[in-house]
């Protein structure tokens, strides 16, 4: 039986080093690789070498192929995470921001439909 052993690049190792010194998830990991990998894809060439026009480019490539919010700004924490952590390198991300997720407030009942409700109960048990 042979086994195939994937060589992983020392800028993935690096980045896997870092999310492992701060104590990230498995599953946050596996989603900033993949973000990252998403980004090498895009771009066609190893993602440190990219410049802030290329992301602005991609946020919009992901934003036209209509993803949503939630998955937009989990993308984008990601490359933040790359980018400013592992490889110090902030000045990239100048043109790419996060996309605010509007907040739906709870319902709430009025004074006239809470009495209601209490009234149409027979019993207080």
């Amino acid at each position: 039986m042979t086994q195939t052993t994937q060589s992983i690049s020392p800028l993935r190792q690096r980045m896997i080093d870092d999310m492992m010194m701060r104590k990230l998830s498995p599953k946050t990991q596996s989603g900033y690789i993949r973000a990252v990998k998403n980004l090498a894809r895009y771009l066609g060439h190893s993602p440190h070498t990219a410049t802030a026009e290329e992301l602005r480019k991609y946020q919009l490539s992901m934003v036209n192929d209509g993803i949503s919010r939630i998955t937009l700004n989990a993308n984008l924490t990601a490359l933040k995470f790359f980018f400013v952590t592992t490889l110090d390198r902030a000045d990239a991300l100048t043109k790419i921001s996060t996309v605010p997720i509007p907040r739906k407030l709870p319902v709430v009942l009025s004074r006239e439909e809470t009495a209601r409700l209490i009234n149409a109960a027979g019993n207080p048990k």
